[in-house]
């Protein structure tokens, strides 16, 4: 029985807060043995990003053989992939290798505003990407991006959530942290057509850079430890949850989250009976 291994796809976060840095952050504190492919450089800090680079594709391509060559991965998740050749690049080799159930998080902005993915590469994550996903995790802004459509109530979140589903994406989490009210509340659209909620008190705070990332990569790590998918969402909302409360103080802008804190136990979960 070798030790669950996952890997992130994703770009660099210079400052630590966000992207490879903090799936590898999270995966050490799920116990299990993260990797990494780099799609892109970023220099940032808590203020932003001033500058970023993409890898060249055939040097990701020879990261997907390379970990395939040696390595027994059991899940995998993406995150910052640039532009659309990128994209293209990620979806071409996972087709071609076989690392396990795929989380798709398509970031497509910072923290501090600077965009992370080319407006012509989003065509390319909904008809590449998405339908090798097992699970997709856009926040409320990322969905209506890739569904095309406004999201502003709960009907909407559920029907933005079907349309995703539709494109491919065997399970839809819709994160609620850009929404109102006292609670983040995510919606979670299963494959079995099942669905439910996940809310947590909402934490004043500007220390919430690599918040998805974080989220994205612990369920990463507890669908590779045998956990159902049910499990490893609510998993990762307690773990971003601690993470979010128990803060960290760094930088003088939006700070990084706390992958080393405890699990939070201010989850509540609402199953939706249509």
């Amino acid at each position: 029985m070798q030790t669950p291994q996952v890997v992130t796809i994703a770009g660099s976060d210079s400052g630590g807060g966000a992207g490879i840095q903090a799936d590898l952050k999270t995966f050490q504190a799920r116990k299990v043995f993260g990797m990494s492919i780099l799609v892109a450089l970023t220099a940032q800090n808590t203020q932003g990003v001033q500058e970023s680079l993409p890898i060249p594709c055939s040097f990701i391509n020879a990261q997907f053989a390379s970990l395939a060559d040696d390595f027994q991965i059991q899940a995998a998740k993406t995150g910052m992939l640039f532009d659309q050749d990128h994209v293209q690049a990620v979806a071409d080799n996972y087709r071609n290798f076989s690392f396990g159930p795929l989380i798709v998080d398509p970031v497509m902005v910072a923290k501090g505003g600077h965009p992370l993915l080319q407006k012509e590469a989003i065509q390319t994550i909904k008809t590449e990407l998405v339908p090798q996903a097992y699970a997709i995790t856009p926040n409320l802004p990322e969905a209506e991006v890739l569904t095309g459509s406004k999201i502003r109530n709960k009907e909407e979140i559920s029907k933005a959530a079907a349309t995703l589903q539709k494109m491919g994406a065997r399970n839809v989490i819709i994160k609620g942290g850009h929404s109102d009210g006292k609670e983040a509340t995510d919606f979670v659209l299963m494959e079995d057509k099942s669905s439910f909620q996940l809310s947590a008190p909402r934490i004043q705070t500007k220390n919430t850079h690599g918040t998805g990332d974080t989220f994205s990569s612990c369920i990463t790590a507890e669908l590779a430890k045998n956990s159902t998918f049910k499990e490893a969402v609510i998993i990762a909302k307690k773990f971003i949850q601690g993470a979010i409360e128990e803060g960290i103080s760094v930088g003088s802008g939006h700070g990084p989250t706390n992958h080393w804190a405890k699990l939070s136990e201010e989850i509540t979960v609402k199953e939706i009976v249509e």
